[in-house]
């Protein structure tokens, strides 16, 4: 993919951080395929200017990203998609397992956990999963 041809919108009438809407929507396309993996990203000037936001909430999308293992920056040669499409499931495995064990020592059980992930996808504005 060119990256003149990254296809990323920001929503200004969304409740979601317009850096927030820009880090989901290339994490999207990278897990996804679309966006493939050594793919180079525009510069953060490159994007702002197309998106009609400041350079600094590009960063702070492609700073998050590259924390999540989703891009990589390789200095003045660029951003690209990271090689492994998989460093983002293994990145949340082991965050589940330090939840899990932050959940033993507070002597809650499974569904306390289950129940307070749920509570924490609420609250940040998405769809309860447990019923």
């Amino acid at each position: 993919m060119d990256e003149s041809q990254l296809s990323v919108m920001v929503d200004a009438s969304q409740v979601t951080a317009p850096y927030e809407q820009i880090r989901a929507q290339i994490a999207e396309l990278a897990r996804g395929g679309r966006l493939p993996s050594g793919s180079r990203l525009p510069t953060v000037r490159s994007l702002a200017a197309d998106l009609h936001v400041a350079p600094g909430t590009v960063a702070r999308a492609y700073r998050t990203l590259e924390e999540d293992g989703v891009i990589e920056t390789k200095g003045r040669h660029g951003t690209f998609v990271a090689a492994d499409g998989d460093a983002a499931a293994r990145a949340a495995f082991d965050a589940a397992v330090e939840y899990v064990a932050r959940i033993r020592r507070l002597g809650l059980d499974r569904m306390a956990a289950l129940a307070a992930i749920d509570a924490a996808f609420v609250a940040a504005g998405q769809h309860a999963v447990l019923d």
